[in-house]
C-alpha cells in the first residue's frame, strides 16, 4: 500500500537514471515525504498514491529532472560586487564610459559599475581612462568581470590613501605607471580592499533584501542548491538567520568559507570551528582555497609567462603554505575545493591532492581553464572532482583568439580551454556552475553553453573548441548529480531514498534544441521536499 506523502508531482517526462542512460523518458510521478523521494512510478501507478498525498501537482507535458545545483556561487559577496550599472554588455571603452556617465546622473557620491570585460581597453591594461566622461573629482569604482580586479578613479584612490607603494602578503598589487603613479587598476582582493573599505556600506536590511532577491532569481531559473564559496563578509550568517526568521532561503546553500593566501594555522582553526554551523536551508561544510588569480589580469600561475610576461606565480607567496593548509583540513575530515586556473597552478594543486592519504575526504578543483595532457592525467590519478563554468568559456573567449584571455595565453595554451569533455571521458566527476556574479546564474543558459560551446541564442558566434561540448545527458547529470558526487554525498537523481530536490522545465533538456531550451519556462522547483517556485498557474493562463 502506498504511503502517505507530502507532495506528489506528475509530469509528461520524468528523467530518471535510466532516461539519462539512454532509455526513453516516460511520463510518471514522484512522491515525497519528509524531504525524501519515497516513490517513483508510472501514471497508472500514481492513481493509488494520489488519495494519500497532501498536495498533488500535475505538470502535464512538462519535464521533471533532479534539482539543478550551481556548484560555484558568491551570493553574499555579489551583493556588493553588483552595485551600480551592469557593464557586461559593453563592447567598447566608449560604451562603458557612456554607461557610467548615464549612471552618474542618478548616483550618489559614488558611481559604481560591474561586470566589465577588459577587452574594451584593447591591448592596453585597464585604467582610469574608463572615467574620462566623469568629472575628475568623482568617486568611482568598477569591478571587472573576473571579480579579481577593479578600476578606481583618482578621487577614490586619493580618499583611500592609495599611493601605489603598497605591498601585500599575497600576490595582490596596485598597478602604477612609469612614474610610480597608480593607474587605477587594482589586482586581486587585498588591493581592491584598499578602496572597498571606504565605500559606504549598504544597511543590513538592504543586504538582506538583496540576498533574498538574488537567491530567488536563482531558484526561478531552476537552481535548487548552490555552493557558496566564500563567507568573507562577517554578517553572512546573520543574513541567513534573518531571512529564516521570516521565511525560507529560496535555495539550499552549502557554505565553504575561504582560507585566504597568507592565512595561518590559527586562521584555519577558526574555519574548522565553523564546520557544521547551520540553519534550516544552509550549512557550513568544506573550505575554499585559491592557488592563483586569473589569466585576464595576469595573476594566474602558468608554467611559462603569458604574452605580457605575467601570470608567473602563485597567490600564496609560499605555495608550500597552501599545501600545509590543505593537509590541515584533510586531516580533520574537512573537504576542500581550490580555485586553480593556470596550468602550473592546476598542476600544483593536483599534485598536492594526489599526495594526501586516501581517507575518503572529497576534494575538488575549480575552473581548470588551460589544461595540458599530463596535468589532466595527474587530476585523474589524484581522484579528485572538478567544478567547471561553461559560460566563462562562451562569454569571455572567442574561437579566433581575439579576446583578452586567449591573447594573453597564445594559441597553443588557448586551445586547451575548459576541456570539460576530456575530463568527463577520463572518468573525472564534473560539476557545473556559474561563479555568479562573474557570469549569469541562469541554469538553462549554463546547460546550453555546456552543449553549444557558445552563448545560447547566438547562432552567429563560432563555438569555442566544439569538440569539448558535452552531450545533453552528460551536461544535465553534471548540473544535477555531479555536485552531489563532488562533495561525497548521495543525491541528484530521481530515485527512491534520494533527497527531494527537483526542477521542472517546460521543455525536455535531453531532446530540445539547446538554444530553445535556454528560454524554456521553469515551472517548479522543489527544495528539500518543499515547493519553492510554482509557475504552473501562470503558464496555464497563457
Amino acid at each position: 500500500m502506498p504511503e502517505n506523502t507530502d507532495l506528489l508531482v506528475l509530469a509528461g517526462a520524468v528523467l530518471t537514471p535510466t532516461a539519462l542512460a539512454g532509455a526513453p523518458a516516460e511520463a510518471g510521478f514522484v512522491a515525497i515525504r519528509d524531504g525524501v523521494i519515497v516513490g517513483v512510478g508510472t501514471p497508472d501507478a500514481a492513481d493509488s498514491w494520489i488519495p494519500r498525498a497532501q498536495r498533488v501537482v500535475d505538470l502535464g507535458d512538462a519535464t521533471l529532472t533532479a534539482g539543478v545545483v550551481d556548484a560555484h556561487i558568491h551570493p553574499v559577496a555579489g551583493i556588493g560586487m553588483t552595485r551600480g550599472v551592469d557593464l557586461s554588455e559593453a563592447e567598447t571603452l566608449e560604451d562603458a564610459q557612456q554607461a557610467l556617465a548615464a549612471e552618474s546622473a542618478d548616483a550618489g557620491e559614488w558611481v559604481f559599475g560591474w561586470g566589465l570585460n577588459p577587452i574594451v581597453f584593447g591591448v592596453a591594461a585597464p585604467s582610469m581612462r574608463l572615467f574620462d566622461r566623469l568629472p575628475q573629482d568623482r568617486l568611482a569604482f568598477v569591478q571587472l568581470f573576473d571579480a579579481h580586479s577593479a578600476v578606481a578613479s583618482a578621487a577614490a584612490l586619493a580618499r583611500a590613501g592609495v599611493t601605489g607603494a603598497e605591498t601585500f602578503d599575497d600576490a595582490s598589487s596596485i598597478a602604477v605607471d612609469a612614474e610610480g603613479t597608480p593607474t587605477g587598476y587594482l589586482l586581486e582582493h587585498r588591493a581592491m580592499g584598499r578602496v572597498t573599505r571606504i565605500i559606504p556600506a549598504l544597511t543590513f536590511e538592504e543586504r538582506r533584501d538583496a540576498l533574498v532577491a538574488i537567491l530567488r532569481g536563482m531558484a526561478e531559473t531552476g537552481v535548487t542548491i548552490g555552493q557558496m564559496l566564500d563567507s568573507s563578509h562577517p554578517d553572512a550568517f546573520d543574513l541567513f538567520d534573518a531571512i529564516e526568521a521570516e521565511g525560507e532561503l529560496p535555495i539550499r546553500l552549502r557554505v565553504s568559507p575561504m582560507a585566504v593566501p597568507g592565512s595561518t594555522e590559527a586562521d584555519w582553526a577558526q574555519l574548522a570551528d565553523l564546520q557544521g554551523r547551520h540553519g534550516r536551508r544552509w550549512e557550513v561544510r568544506g573550505i575554499k582555497l585559491m592557488i592563483d588569480g586569473t589569466i585576464d589580469n595576469g595573476t594566474a600561475w602558468l608554467r611559462e609567462p603569458d604574452t605580457l610576461g605575467e601570470s608567473t606565480e602563485s597567490l600564496w607567496l609560499s605555495p608550500s603554505e597552501y599545501a600545509a593548509a590543505v593537509e590541515y583540513f584533510h586531516a580533520r575530515g574537512i573537504p576542500t575545493t581550490t580555485h586553480a586556473i593556470g596550468d602550473r597552478g592546476i598542476e600544483f594543486v593536483a599534485a598536492t591532492l594526489n599526495g594526501l592519504e586516501r581517507t575518503g575526504v572529497p576534494h575538488r578543483m575549480e575552473h581548470i581553464e588551460t589544461l595540458p595532457d599530463d596535468v589532466l592525467d595527474l587530476i585523474v590519478e589524484a581522484g579528485v572532482s572538478v567544478s567547471m563554468q561553461p559560460t566563462h568559456c562562451t562569454h569571455f573567449t572567442r574561437a579566433d583568439h581575439t579576446d583578452n584571455w586567449s591573447r594573453r595565453l597564445g594559441d597553443e595554451r588557448a586551445d586547451r580551454a575548459w576541456r570539460t569533455r576530456d575530463l568527463h571521458e577520463k572518468g573525472v566527476v564534473v560539476a557545473l556552475g556559474s561563479d555568479w556574479p562573474v557570469a549569469p546564474y541562469d541554469a538553462r543558459a549554463t546547460l546550453a553553453a555546456a552543449m553549444l560551446r557558445r552563448p545560447a541564442g547566438r547562432v552567429d558566434v563560432t563555438p569555442v573548441l566544439p569538440d569539448q561540448a558535452l552531450d545533453a545527458p552528460v551536461a544535465l547529470d553534471a548540473h544535477t548529480r555531479g555536485w552531489w558526487r563532488s562533495v561525497g554525498e548521495a543525491g541528484g537523481t530521481i530515485e527512491e531514498g534520494m533527497p527531494a530536490f527537483l526542477t521542472v522545465f517546460s521543455a525536455n533538456p535531453l531532446t530540445a534544441d539547446p538554444d530553445a531550451f535556454a528560454t524554456a519556462d521553469v515551472l517548479l522547483t522543489v527544495v528539500g521536499g518543499d515547493v519553492e517556485v510554482d509557475r504552473t498557474a501562470v503558464t496555464a493562463q497563457r
